[in-house]
């Protein structure tokens, strides 16, 4: 009998670990072997034309952080994050609460404000440029009403072109993390906005004193995710300034740069890979601290 149980538990293991099998390579190949192969590659020189790999120990490190450009992707990076993510992150959760509240047509309102999400990011991009564009609808409704002398390139301006970005990524973005906070608002209990009622608190402060406390759980995370998305931002930055993170650099990011070292005239993959990670230890970095900050909080009531 025990030998007979033995048998069956053996080929329950077997039939166990073949159903893992694919997905466990998938993943080892796709992420872990990748990870390694790119801290391999990061300290060699490569040659993708000649296949050529030669060993510079962190010569690519000390290259890179001595770059101009890389101090610019740098910076540019951290300041979008710096302004979309909290953007998000609050923009979600305002029309969330606005969304969850008794308002006429919320069901439309809500496929309306999502509908951006189910855009691709590529298409997001063309349409901006157009908006933004001379002969566009930003122009003409500035110049009209006086605001500015003449139109203006907005995506072609230093001082403007990634704003043009970080605007495009707020509004495309938003109503992702909305329904995240329309589907955590569903547990919140209504006995205790109905209180916050009887005891002469507006709207506005049940928002502050109700649903932002209960929604701290849900906010770490968009949080996170959002800082996340935005330190790697590419392709918006790339379609608009056509690969070059133009004008001079303005909307040049670290992910850019990457695919520039490892795909550009450069033909620096051994950099490339040095420099992808060091963005990776930067969203690790800023996603610890997140969630520290999420932690050190005190729990509501």
């Amino acid at each position: 009998m025990s030998r007979r149980v033995s048998r069956r538990t053996i080929g329950d293991h077997v039939q166990g670990y073949a159903f893992l099998a694919p997905t466990v390579l998938v993943v080892g190949l796709f992420t872990f072997a990748a990870i390694f192969f790119a801290v391999f590659m990061s300290f060699h020189k490569i040659n993708l034309f000649k296949l050529e790999m030669t060993f510079v120990g962190f010569d690519n490190f000390t290259k890179m952080l001595s770059l101009e450009k890389t101090r610019v992707a740098f910076l540019n990076t951290i300041r979008f994050a710096a302004v979309v993510a909290p953007a998000q992150t609050a923009l979600a959760l305002v029309i969330a609460a606005a969304l969850n509240s008794r308002i006429r047509a919320r069901t439309a309102f809500r496929v309306v404000f999502f509908l951006p999400t189910l855009t691709s990011s590529a298409a997001l991009t063309m349409i901006f440029m157009f908006l933004f564009s001379i002969p566009g609808p930003f122009n003409q409704i500035l110049t009209g009403l006086g605001v500015i002398p003449e139109a203006v390139n907005w995506t072609n301006e230093i001082r403007f072109a990634l704003k043009v970005i970080m605007a495009m990524n707020i509004w495309s973005t938003a109503p992702f993390f909305m329904t995240l906070y329309l589907a955590a608002l569903q547990d919140v209990p209504i006995s205790l906005y109905e209180a916050a009622a009887v005891d002469g608190a507006s709207g506005i402060k049940q928002f502050f004193h109700v649903t932002v406390p209960h929604m701290r759980p849900i906010t770490a995370f968009v949080f996170v995710t959002s800082i996340i998305g935005t330190l790697q931002m590419f392709d918006q930055a790339y379609i608009m300034s056509n690969g070059s993170g133009g004008p001079s650099n303005a909307t040049l990011t670290m992910a850019l740069l990457i695919y520039q070292d490892a795909f550009g005239m450069q033909n620096a993959m051994g950099r490339a890979s040095a420099l992808a990670l060091i963005l990776a230890a930067v969203i690790f970095t800023f996603s610890m601290l997140a969630n520290r900050l999420n932690k050190n909080e005190k729990p509501y009531g």
